[in-house]
C-alpha cells in the first residue's frame, strides 16, 4: 500500500491513524491502488473524492468511523449499490459495506436476515429453494438496504405493497456511533422513519425482512415498434386503470443503442416496452388479462409467459453494467388520454430528444394501503410514476437536466405533490425533494434525524439529497 496522500487537509490522515489504532483493518486513501475501484458506484457520472474510505467488515467498524468523524468534524457517507442519485462526496469519510454482505433465510418464519452491502440477487438465490421470494426491485443487482430505505417499488408491488412495508427490524449505527436495533417495540420512531425516510437517519448494517410464498409469476415484456407508440400507451393507460391488484405493470419508450447483445429487432431502434407481472396460478386467466395489450398490434418480441420468480429481472431487463446517468422522476395523480398525448409530444418517438427511457409505472393496489406498522413511505395516493433517463453521452450532461425537467413539466396538470425518493434524480429540483413528504411527515422525520444525528455527521441536506 502506498503512503497516504490527503488533498489540502491533514484531517483524513488523523482519521486514518485513529481508525487503524481502533482495529479497523481496511482503510483506503487517495493514492492507494484500490481507492478508485472502492469509490466507483453504478452511476459513472458521479466522481467521489473522499479523504478516507472505510471498507467496513462489521457494524463495529462503521461505529468507530462515525465516532471518529464526529470528533474531527468530518462528514460520513455510505456508498450506495443502486442506480439512484448520490451526492458527490468531496472530502470526509466514505464507507463501503460490501464486507457486511450476507443472507440467512428462515423458511419457517419466512424471513431473511440480510447484511448491508448485499444485492437483491443474493437474497433471490437464497430464498428460491424454499419457494419464497423477496420483494426486490426491477433490477436484482441493486442494494437491499438503500432500496428499502426509499420504499421499494418492485415488479409485483401492486400485489404486496412497498418492500419497506415488509421490514421486521433493522440494525443501525446512529450519528453518535451507537449500534441500535429498531423494530415495532424497540425504538419504534426510528423504525417508522427508516422505512421510507431514506436519508440522514443512520447507517443500516442489517435488516430482517419478510419473504412471500411465490415461486412463479405470469410475467415478461411486450415490445412494440415506435409507429404504434400512441396506440400502445393509450391502450395501456386505459387498461392499467382497471386491472386488479394482482397485476403490476409499466410501460417505457426506449431509444436503444445499436449494441450487439440486444436482440436484432430492438438493436438501434426506438420501441415501446410494456412490462407485466401477474401473481396468479391461473395461466388462462392471465392470458385474458394480457389480451387487450396484444390486441394493439404485432409485437417485435412477445415474452410474457409463466416465469420462475427467480427470473423476475426478465420483466424490466434493466442494464447490468455501470454507466453515466442523468435522471428525473415524478408522481402522477392520474393518467388520462390528454396526459399520454402530452408525454408523447414531449418525449415520444417523434420528439427529437436525447433520452434513452421514458417510463410510466402503474401504482395503486397494495401500494396505496398502509402496512400493519405504518412507515414514512410517501406517495401512497399516487396513481402512476414517471421516470426519465437521459442519453449516457458526457457532452450532453449540461443540457440533459433541463430536457428532463421539460418532460416532467409537460405533465404538470397531472402531477402529484409528493415524490418517491428512489425515483428522484439529478434532474429534479430542490422542491421535489422538499415535497416528497407532506409537511407533517417531513417535520417528524427531521425530529428523528436530530435525535439520532445531533452533530449532523451524515450531512443531511434538507434542500436536496444526502
Amino acid at each position: 500500500m502506498s503512503s497516504p496522500v490527503f488533498p489540502d487537509t491533514t484531517t483524513g490522515a488523523v482519521a486514518h491513524d485513529r481508525l487503524r489504532a481502533l482495529g479497523v483493518a481496511s482503510l483506503l486513501v487517495p493514492g492507494d491502488a484500490g481507492y478508485p475501484a472502492a469509490i466507483a458506484g453504478f452511476n459513472l457520472r458521479v466522481a467521489h473524492r473522499p479523504d478516507l474510505v472505510v471498507a467496513a467488515s462489521s457494524a463495529a467498524d462503521i461505529a468507530h468511523a462515525v465516532r471518529v468523524a464526529g470528533e474531527l468534524d468530518l462528514s460520513v457517507t455510505v456508498l450506495g449499490l443502486g442506480h439512484g442519485i448520490q451526492r458527490v462526496v468531496d472530502g470526509g469519510i466514505l464507507i463501503t459495506t460490501t464486507g457486511l454482505a450476507s443472507v440467512t433465510v428462515d423458511p419457517g418464519q419466512r424471513t431473511a436476515r440480510v447484511g448491508a452491502g448485499t444485492q437483491w440477487q443474493a437474497v433471490l438465490d437464497a430464498a428460491t429453494p424454499h419457494g419464497l421470494a423477496p420483494l426486490c426491485g426491477s433490477s436484482p443487482l441493486v442494494g437491499v438496504v438503500g432500496y428499502l430505505l426509499g420504499g421499494g417499488v418492485g415488479p409485483v408491488a401492486r400485489s404486496y405493497g412497498f418492500a419497506a412495508d415488509h421490514v421486521r427490524e433493522l440494525e443501525v449505527v446512529t450519528g453518535t456511533g451507537d449500534i441500535v436495533r429498531a423494530d415495532p417495540t424497540t425504538d419504534p420512531e426510528l423504525f417508522w422513519a427508516l422505512r421510507g425516510g431514506k436519508h440522514g437517519l443512520g447507517i443500516v448494517t442489517e435488516v430482517v425482512l419478510d419473504l412471500v410464498p411465490l415461486a412463479t409469476v405470469f410475467a415478461g415484456g411486450l415490445f412494440f415498434p415506435a409507429s404504434q407508440a400512441r396506440a400502445v400507451l393509450q391502450t395501456w393507460a386505459e387498461w392499467s386503470a382497471t386491472v386488479s391488484d394482482s397485476v403490476t405493470t409499466s410501460v417505457a419508450v426506449l431509444r436503444l443503442p445499436p449494441l450487439p447483445h440486444l436482440p436484432e429487432p430492438l438493436r438501434g431502434q426506438t420501441v415501446v416496452h410494456v412490462r407485466v407481472a401477474i401473481v396468479t396460478d391461473d395461466a388462462d386467466a392471465a392470458e385474458r388479462i394480457v389480451a387487450p395489450l396484444r390486441a394493439v398490434g404485432p409485437r417485435l418480441i412477445d415474452a410474457v409467459t409463466e416465469l420462475p420468480y427467480a427470473q423476475i429481472a426478465m420483466v424490466h431487463q434493466d442494464p447490468t453494467e455501470p454507466m453515466p446517468i442523468v435522471e428525473g422522476g415524478a408522481l402522477l395523480s392520474d393518467l388520462d388520454a390528454d396526459a399520454v398525448d402530452a408525454l408523447l409530444a414531449a418525449a415520444g418517438p417523434q420528439a427529437d430528444v436525447p433520452l434513452v427511457m421514458v417510463e410510466l409505472r402503474r401504482l395503486g393496489g397494495a401500494l396505496g394501503r398502509e402496512p400493519r406498522h405504518p412507515n414514512a413511505v410517501p406517495g401512497r395516493d399516487a396513481a402512476y410514476s414517471v421516470f426519465v433517463i437521459g442519453a449516457p453521452v458526457p457532452e450532453l450532461f449540461p443540457v440533459l437536466p433541463g430536457i428532463i425537467r421539460g418532460v416532467l413539466a409537460a405533465l404538470t396538470p397531472w402531477r402529484s405533490p409528493r415524490s418517491l425518493p428512489n425515483f428522484l434524480g439529478s434532474a429534479n429540483v430542490a422542491a421535489d425533494y422538499r415535497g416528497a413528504w407532506d409537511p407533517e411527515t417531513r417535520a417528524r422525520l427531521d425530529a428523528v434525524r436530530a435525535a439520532v444525528d445531533p452533530r449532523g455527521v451524515f450531512g443531511f441536506d434538507p434542500e436536496g439529497v444526502n
